[in-house]
């Protein structure tokens, strides 16, 4: 099926800002609660937000084979479960309907009222139920990076590294949509010159600046993912902060890898953009040496130029962008992240999430954690209002934002925006 909602020359009827997100030629999906509290599955053109249950109960995605509660739901797994496909019908026929030629919503007052809303009418839900979430270590900067403070120069990367997208299963109940705040964790550390290990608050929580894919029904038990099928499996990305506590994962990891120091909390933002949509953003990825094995070798360009950002905004301050970095520095790809988790016959499900570890460019400004860009708090990073940050302290805010951007088009993520609190205070649950 032609990808007619990409065609860049098409306009909405919908107000869209020149710099914004979400054009038409986006129509991304998520979940939300309407202002008559009741949730549904949407997606966003500009600053409008549509309500696709609405429109489909209303006749407007007639001839596509749809379930009549198939957007009624609170997560968008059972959609996700239908196929690209069902994805694609259902991005071209939303573009067409709020296309600037088509006056069919356009001119019906009621039917609008009842499909669209104002940001401020609605609450961002997470989008998928998650059922099983894997978080991989696919940049050759930041694994070389967090080597060389740990190990040195000459054993920065491990032996599998550069011949495997090497990555750890997390935990996919602690994942939270952009908006909710995180509580500081608390663990067991092992301090400097220390021989026993103490508990408390960790004193290095950080962010990790990354995306995540979600995926439909892939195989059956037992059964690979080919390369060449990978990507028609995979149903959107997300921006994705996966909080660290550095202290407790230090002590913690060997040998069996992260676990406390990772599983506290991890931010999504709520809009999930389809790989569709992303399709004229593809680019080249950083060259592969030595050849992967032929199971993970592929063809064509499979990796995305998506700009990336994070800031840091204290309580009551403004914002500091702290990195800039870019999808495209992945070395290891989606489709050989995905190949390989399957390779032994894993079973990979609708609502899946697969974290792209940390994103970090070659260049310093580029590093996709403060533990790079303080180098283990040995440089404290400069912010905008005099301060400075070699970890993430108590209220501040950390907000990412990711978009494409070629030939006047814009595709965007919009941000994931979460803030640190102090540790949770059990006793004042209680009263």
């Amino acid at each position: 099926m032609p990808n007619f909602a990409n065609n860049p020359d098409r306009t909405s009827w919908l107000h869209v800002d020149k710099n914004s997100d979400f054009p038409i030629q986006n129509i991304p999906f998520g979940v939300f609660l309407t202002r008559d509290d009741i949730v549904t599955i949407g997606s966003r053109i500009g600053d409008t937000a549509i309500d696709l249950g609405a429109l489909h109960q209303l006749g407007y995605f007639d001839g596509i084979p749809l379930t009549d509660d198939i957007f009624l739901q609170d997560t968008l797994n059972d959609f996700i479960a239908d196929g690209r496909q069902t994805w694609r019908a259902m991005r071209n026929r939303i573009a067409d309907v709020f296309d600037a030629k088509n006056d069919v919503l356009k001119n019906n007052t009621a039917h609008k009222e009842a499909v669209l809303f104002r940001l401020d009418e609605i609450e961002m839900q997470l989008p998928v139920q998650i059922g099983d979430y894997t978080d991989f270590y696919a940049s050759k900067e930041h694994a070389t990076n967090v080597g060389i403070m740990f190990r040195g120069e000459e054993n920065a990367l491990m032996p599998n590294w550069l011949h495997l997208p090497v990555g750890y299963h997390g935990r996919s109940s602690t994942i939270i949509p952009s908006g909710i705040p995180v509580h500081r964790p608390q663990g067991q550390t092992l301090p400097n010159g220390a021989e026993t290990p103490v508990f408390g608050p960790s004193k290095l929580v950080d962010f990790e600046l990354e995306m995540a894919f979600i995926t439909t029904d892939a195989n059956d038990i037992g059964e690979p993912i080919p390369i060449e099928d990978a990507e028609s499996y995979i149903f959107g990305l997300v921006l994705f902060n996966d909080w660290s506590a550095r202290d407790i994962q230090k002590w913690e990891y060997v040998p069996l890898g992260p676990f406390l120091g990772k599983n506290f909390a991890s931010s999504i933002s709520p809009w999930i953009v389809t790989l569709d949509a992303l399709e004229p953003f593809r680019t080249q990825g950083p060259e592969q040496s030595p050849q992967p094995l032929p199971y993970l070798q592929f063809t064509g360009n499979k990796s995305f130029d998506i700009e990336l950002e994070a800031s840091i905004q204290p309580k009551d301050a403004k914002e500091t962008v702290v990195s800039k970095s870019n999808f495209k520095y992945m070395y290891w790809n989606m489709a050989q992240q995905l190949t390989h988790h399957a390779i032994n016959g894993c079973r990979i499900n609708a609502g899946d999430m697969m974290g792209s570890g940390t994103i970090s460019g070659p260049d310093p400004s580029a590093y996709g954690s403060m533990l790079e860009l303080s180098w283990r708090g040995e440089k404290p990073v400069q912010l905008d209002n005099n301060q400075t940050r070699k970890f993430i302290e108590d209220y501040d805010t950390v907000i990412m934002r990711g978009f494409c951007e070629k030939n006047g088009t814009r595709i965007g993520f919009g941000e994931v925006r979460s803030q640190l609190l102090p540790v949770f205070n059990s006793k004042k649950r209680r009263h």
